[in-house]
């Protein structure tokens, strides 16, 4: 089995550090000032362990470096150099890592297209570049950017080796759909359809195109925001997460709160507006502090979508979280489970089981939460 591997080590970068993406060398450079740790590498590297572990036949073809190489010598599989992306001047995203634009991820693609399926870690960014290059292959997405919101990636890179490994050359199409950053960081919330690429016919390990809130009844948001600002006791600190229900929280309180962000209130009042994981952590760890997240619609996400803030030392430092979800999101999962991505499988685990979700003012219901990367039969 020969299977393609294109890293894009810059990203996700921008999560953990506030910066609601990582898209261009100037938020890359200004996210590794602010102290990010580059996660795609390691990411791809546990897709590539879980692949042998099923296929020891395998063999990867990559991109010299940080676009793959590292990767694949570190998960110890064999491997073939494909291409060597041209020298970049965008300085470097850490350990060595040379910083990469849209134009390497296309000639890498380009590069790989004789192999039985292209592996890919990024986020939706990349995958608009793997779409632009019009890959022969099919194609599986590596979760490893801030926003994962199409459709053509796995549920985690454990789900991406299972995959990969299980592939029996059925494809079906997945939608591409990214937001525009800058509208982003700004709070202007729209998703755009690029178009579709191939993936492995394997529905139960695709996290699938996150959909949105329209669907909910008028005041659905305003009735769980009302819940959990009767539920806050005096004292204790609460962090926000992203999201339209958790934004409702915000006008319940009185508060304009950053519509992307984590923010941090407590008795009734603003404490800590649009936090990094590292101020995030300084808070739970000098009080007690309760993690509010919202559900992603269409995906089931928890943690590790878009709020990479809450990161296995806080969420370990967190004295419990309140998960937020109206009952027309929860029904459209289909009785999938709530899933947790944290990068930590120990963290993830410490999930397993049922989590109370609010649902409304006086309703909630206890729903089923799951690591992302559980094996699924």
């Amino acid at each position: 089995m020969i299977v393609g591997l294109i890293v894009n080590p810059v990203a996700g970068l921008g999560g953990a550090v506030a910066l609601k993406g990582s898209d261009g060398p100037d938020i890359q450079a200004r996210a590794l000032a602010l102290g990010a740790v580059p996660r795609a590498a390691e990411r791809a590297a546990a897709a590539l362990r879980a692949l042998r572990a099923r296929r020891p036949d395998v063999l990867v073809r990559t991109v010299a470096g940080p676009m793959g190489e590292e990767s694949a010598r570190a998960a110890g599989v064999p491997y073939r150099l494909a291409h060597r992306p041209a020298a970049t001047s965008g300085g470097t995203a850490g350990s060595g890592a040379t910083s990469t634009g849209p134009a390497d991820t296309r000639a890498a693609v380009a590069a790989l297209g004789e192999v039985d399926l292209l592996l890919f870690a990024g986020g939706d960014g990349t995958a608009r570049d793997v779409l632009d290059a019009a890959p022969r292959p099919p194609v599986l997405g590596i979760p490893a950017g801030v926003k994962v919101y199409s459709g053509c990636f796995a549920l985690s890179p454990a789900a991406a080796g299972a995959t990969v490994a299980g592939f029996d050359g059925r494809s079906v199409d997945a939608e591409v759909v990214d937001l525009d950053e800058e509208g982003h960081r700004a709070g202007l919330v729209g998703a755009r359809l690029y178009g579709t690429l191939r993936v492995p016919a394997a529905r139960e390990r695709l996290s699938g195109r996150k959909t949105g809130s329209s669907a909910a009844p008028p005041g659905s948001a305003e009735s769980i925001a009302r819940a959990v600002v009767a539920d806050m006791r005096p004292g204790t600190a609460y962090a926000l997460g992203p999201g339209a229900t958790t934004l409702a929280v915000g006008r319940a309180l009185g508060l304009a709160l950053t519509p992307l962000g984590v923010d941090v209130v407590r008795d009734g009042a603003l404490l800590a507006p649009d936090v990094t994981e590292q101020r995030l952590h300084a808070i739970a760890m000098s009080q007690v502090t309760h993690g509010v997240l919202s559900v992603i619609g269409g995906q089931g996400f928890v943690i590790g979508r878009g709020n990479q803030q809450f990161s296995p030392r806080v969420l370990a430092a967190l004295a419990g979280v309140v998960v937020l979800a109206t009952q027309q999101k929860l029904a459209a999962l289909g009785g999938r489970p709530l899933l947790v991505d944290s990068g930590d499988p120990r963290a993830d685990a410490a999930f397993e089981g049922h989590v109370r979700v609010v649902t409304g003012h006086r309703e909630s219901v206890l729903y089923r939460i799951s690591s992302a990367s559980e094996e699924l039969s």
